[in-house]
């Protein structure tokens, strides 16, 4: 038993390491390049387009190479240790901006590091992603580990979107992108040491790439997981890039006070992490990932009419809430089309669907773009140096409207895809039955 929860321990505690540094990215490049170095909403949107793209040609060349790579490490750990130093160095030199940068200058740099960094955090999720079913074969194992992955990532959410107002208030953006980087690739790196792979078996086939596309782009399932995936993550990064503005320019209070929300989110997530894992052990995943995108939606109906930080902190609370059941059944949707690919194919392609899950997932960099341009056209929001007439209701609308359309979608894909209930996992090669217990 405590072999099992060390188990859990050392790949869970992984996702607070990958969550700090991406967080941090996506969640503060807008209001540090648009409101504070004069980035327009036209350049951040063209650079999240240009992104999205990118990101959909190397997700499944990344996922294609980890399945077939072979080495005494195993086929995660050297794309780990190897992606985690660029990864953090990305990061710095993104929130590490030169000061002669400005105009066109600074809209190439923002895009280079902006991309260079998203594209190593693929590959970093991507194999961490695949160990995940590999590691753990019950949904019982699946659900406890995950659980407290989650409480992982929230606790680092805490600390690279709550606190970060804090602390860059103090030392600067640059400086907090150097100590949250550091953290970070300790920790994933902690996590691909200690994390054991299942052996490739001897005679275990590799994927070929042609075979692995066309099955993957006539898996319905894949498709319709992603795209429930892709305008949930859609409305939860647009919440996390918006909210600094609607703090700023809706309810007209010290930036630092954003803290709150952010903590009135993120909190409650942690703490009702374990609820809905219970709910998935006695109620299975599928109903129950369907109630959370529904609460979820639901939640940005009050937080449309917050007014005040008190209110607002009501609302945000229960985005928390929904965001928790969200987080906490997502994952445990994609380790079914692994295993039933698995199942069917007999071959492990964990990395290319995983791959390409996350590619799906990134697909909010069209969604987020496009609300950022909308603000544009419908409010005039240009800038920090030009934020139109009427600041209020642009940020109101990209924090809570925008979000609840996209929530809706993502609920209505949800209730297109269904698993039967109780199919175990198959059996891997080189496995021994009772190891897949957990």
């Amino acid at each position: 038993m405590k072999a099992d929860k060390l188990k859990s321990f050392n790949y869970a505690i992984g996702m607070f390491g990958t969550s700090i540094p991406i967080n941090m990215l996506k969640t503060y490049a807008a209001i540090y390049y648009v409101d504070r170095l004069g980035l327009t909403t036209i350049q951040l949107a063209t650079i999240l387009f240009v992104y999205t793209f990118i990101d959909a040609l190397d997700n499944p060349i990344y996922g294609f190479l980890s399945d077939r790579t072979r080495t005494r490490w195993g086929r995660r750990r050297p794309w780990l240790v190897i992606g985690t130093p660029l990864l953090v160095l990305g990061f710095i030199a993104f929130y590490s901006t030169p000061d002669f940068l400005a105009g066109n200058s600074l809209f190439g740099y923002a895009m280079l590091f902006y991309i260079l960094t998203g594209t190593l955090d693929s590959v970093i999720n991507a194999n961490y992603g695949a160990l995940f079913p590999e590691l753990f074969r019950t949904d019982a194992s699946r659900a406890a580990t995950n659980a407290l992955r989650q409480a992982f990532q929230l606790v680092a959410m805490i600390i690279s979107i709550a606190l970060t107002p804090i602390v860059t208030s103090v030392i600067g953006y640059g400086p907090t992108a150097i100590i949250y980087g550091i953290l970070g690739g300790a920790v994933i790196l902690y996590m691909a040491f200690t994390a054991r792979e299942v052996e490739v078996h001897v005679d275990e086939q590799k994927p070929a790439l042609w075979n692995s596309l066309k099955d993957l782009f006539t898996n319905r399932k894949f498709w319709l997981a992603g795209f429930t995936n892709a305008f949930y993550s859609a409305a939860m990064s647009l919440v996390l890039a918006s909210l600094p503005f609607f703090v700023k320019y809706t309810l007209q209070i010290p930036d630092g006070q954003s803290t709150i929300l952010f903590a009135s989110v993120l909190i409650i997530a942690i703490g009702c992490v374990a609820v809905w894992a219970r709910l998935v052990r006695k109620y299975s995943v599928i109903p129950v990932w369907r109630v959370a995108l529904a609460t979820l939606a639901i939640a940005f109906i009050p937080l449309y009419f917050a007014n005040s930080l008190a209110t607002a902190a009501v609302g945000s609370a229960l985005v928390g809430f929904g965001f928790a059941g969200v987080i906490t059944t997502m994952d445990l949707i994609g380790a079914k089309v692994m295993d039933e690919d698995t199942r069917k194919y007999n071959v492990r392609r964990e990395g290319i669907i995983s791959n390409a899950l996350g590619f799906m997932n990134r697909l909010n960099g069209l969604f987020t773009s496009f609300a950022f341009y909308l603000i544009f056209v419908i409010f005039g929001f240009e800038s920090g140096a030009n934020p139109g007439s009427d600041p209020a209701n642009a940020s109101r609308f990209l924090l809570t409207v925008f979000p609840f359309a996209l929530m809706v979608i993502s609920f209505g894909f949800s209730w297109t895809l269904d698993f039967p209930r109780d199919e175990k996992p198959p059996e891997l090669l080189g496995v021994a039955p009772e190891a897949t217990g957990d």
